[in-house]
């Protein structure tokens, strides 16, 4: 059991790099490869509210996330926990949201199968202090 926990905390850390790319620069491929094909994702609200399923759907999520954000984002890790199955990661994000400051803090949980992601949700909430 420790070897599987130790093999989900390595991959979803290498999964979170490619995350943080994505976000930073806007190329999400190196995050997609890491996907299963049956990827489910849960957002809390707009256009990809709730489940979503696919690495298509996925695709199409990260790259609307980048177009939000132009300039990309920057995050700092706050708290990382985890499992057998799932990691989650805590972090504060700052960036430009279209032209408004954005800062925020949020949790991703990523789900581990394997060598690849198979699920991930986010939840997050407004850092509007300093």
């Amino acid at each position: 059991m420790i070897q599987k926990a130790e093999n989900t905390l390595k991959v979803a850390q290498q999964a979170f790099e490619q995350f943080k790319h994505g976000l930073a620069v806007g190329d999400w491929q190196a995050f997609l490869d890491m996907l299963t094909e049956d990827f489910t994702f849960w957002f809390p609200l707009g256009k990809f509210q709730g489940i979503n399923i696919g690495k298509e759907r996925a695709r199409e999520f990260f790259q609307y996330v980048s177009s939000c954000f132009q300039g990309g984002l920057t995050l700092e890790l706050d708290r990382l926990t985890s499992n057998e199955t799932t990691v989650v990661f805590q972090f504060r994000d700052q960036g430009i949201l279209f032209t408004q400051p954005y800062k925020n803090r949020v949790a991703v949980s990523f789900d581990v199968r394997g060598d690849k992601i198979c699920g991930y949700r986010e939840y997050f909430g407004s850092d509007g202090g300093a």
